[in-house]
């Protein structure tokens, strides 16, 4: 009898021992997607200025990104193709109409999870085509399509939007005016869904799309008045004009305030950009409550993210239509079953990657449209990196590279004027020191430039920098459209 205990525990011990090792998934994710929130408009972030208490305690549950980034875009609305390459994991370049429609050939991740019977829901802002919302969404709240909240449409203040039609069919006489603030709606919504006996008896993919902290910058109630801008610092990097044309400086977002920037006007922005992500943190929070209430946490794998980022005043820059950090860069937050506690990577990610991760976290079969990469080693492990170098791009004039020993290039070719910036970001991470007229650093361009070729190549970007006006033919479109 002895003996026969003793091989049951040979065998029963290991198994037991496996088990314990196999990482914990949670079935439900929920998706809080910021709209221009660069990645240093966050306490969590090492920003002393701002508070932003929930997504911090979000940082501090689970893993943060502090090197994600929007892979850019081929015109200003760069919202645009980062929404679809979250959730697609499809590269900038292969999004036709830099994402505005997203064809049935390319399959999303809720569309994945739809098959597999989860109940896809979508509450806030979207910004492609309506066939391929209703493809990807079984059920959802109000909707609003388009970019940005103008205020002849009601602003942030009351913003005008449609309410889920499972048909996709959205008629303009069914819009309607809402009497609350964008992000107090967008949250009511996702309570009500998250509170719902739907999302406690099967799993669902949660997304919530705020347009905020995206101008109109009218932060509401006390938010307004929540930060003095004689308090707020002047970015290190502030300038009052930027010192070249850098291919789109005419665009809407520069027009918000003149230039040369005035610094009291530019400290203004700041305190008001800052109340849009404290009032959209306080939002988050009380999404996060709710699904706690309702006895979901621990089994919600939670994601959080930016569009893209943001210069307010930044390079003498107030928008996201360029490849500086403070515009590239976004804050990137995951929390749940499995993922470490209160840990950060340093390693290089995109917006992109999220699919992959999520399908791979639930280990569901990847479609075969997915170009993003895992990041599932990396929540096993945040000492592991998926990527060597970060490739950018805006529009067809602009590309950047950034590498693994701190370097960063950014090379523009507008109306064939060449320009080139180097940066150590190691020692300068506002980048406000360019290397590039420095001879010193000519072999580092080389291999810069190399590097860029390379990776250019590897996103399927049309372009070859080497060529006269970079091989662009009159009227081209990026690949995809």
């Amino acid at each position: 009898m002895r003996i026969l205990s003793f091989i049951l525990a040979a065998i029963i011990l290991p198994t037991s021992i496996i088990a314990q090792k196999i990482t914990p998934r949670a079935k439900n994710i929920l998706i809080i997607y910021s709209d221009d929130h660069s990645y240093h408009a966050l306490g969590a972030a090492g920003n002393k200025e701002i508070s932003t208490p929930n997504l911090d305690k979000l940082a501090k549950s689970g893993l943060m990104f502090t090197q994600a980034h929007v892979m850019g875009g081929h015109q200003g609305a760069v919202c645009i193709p980062s929404r679809a390459m979250l959730l697609t994991g499809r590269y900038v370049n292969r999004l036709p109409g830099d994402g505005n429609i997203i064809p049935d050939s390319i399959v999303s991740l809720p569309e994945v999870l739809r098959k597999q019977g989860y109940n896809t829901y979508h509450t806030g802002k979207w910004h492609s085509d309506k066939t391929s919302h209703s493809r990807m969404f079984s059920t959802g709240g109000d909707i609003f399509f388009g970019g940005m909240h103008f205020p002849k449409f009601g602003g942030q203040e009351h913003p005008t939007v449609s309410l889920f039609d499972s048909t996709g069919v959205y008629n303009e006489n069914r819009k309607r005016i809402s009497d609350i603030y964008s992000t107090t709606l967008y949250a009511e919504n996702a309570i009500k869904f998250l509170s719902s006996s739907t999302a406690k008896s099967s799993p669902f993919f949660c997304y919530v799309a705020f347009t905020s902290p995206h101008d109109p910058r009218t932060p509401p109630g006390k938010f307004s008045t929540m930060y003095d801008p004689a308090k707020i610092s002047l970015p290190a990097n502030f300038i009052t004009k930027h010192p070249f044309d850098n291919g789109d400086l005419n665009v809407r977002d520069e027009q918000l305030l003149p230039v040369p920037r005035d610094p009291e006007a530019i400290k203004k922005d700041i305190a008001l950009y800052y109340g849009m992500v404290s009032e959209m943190d306080a939002q988050v929070g009380r999404i996060l409550d709710a699904l706690e209430k309702s006895g979901l946490k621990e089994n919600t794998l939670i994601v959080f993210a930016g569009d893209n980022g943001l210069a307010v005043g930044q390079h003498g820059l107030l928008g996201k239509q360029n490849l500086y950090e403070h515009s590239i860069r976004v804050p990137m937050i995951m929390s749940g079953p499995g993922v470490p506690v209160n840990k950060k990577t340093e390693g290089f990610t995109y917006l992109s990657d999220i699919t992959p991760t999520i399908i791979d976290y639930l280990a569901v079969k990847r479609p075969s449209s997915v170009e993003g990469r895992s990041l599932l080693p990396v929540i096993k492990d945040p000492s592991k990196k998926v990527r060597s170098s970060i490739y950018n791009v805006y529009g067809h004039w602009s590309r950047s590279i950034k590498s693994e020993d701190g370097f960063k290039m950014i090379v523009y070719n507008v109306d064939g004027a060449l320009t080139t910036q180097l940066f150590n970001l190691k020692k300068d991470p506002l980048e406000i020191n360019d290397l590039s007229k420095d001879q010193a650093y000519n072999q580092k361009i080389l291999q810069m430039r190399a590097l860029l070729k390379q990776q250019m190549t590897a996103a399927f970007d049309d372009l070859t920098i080497d060529l006269p006006d970079w091989g662009r033919t009159k009227n081209q479109k990026p690949r995809g459209s």
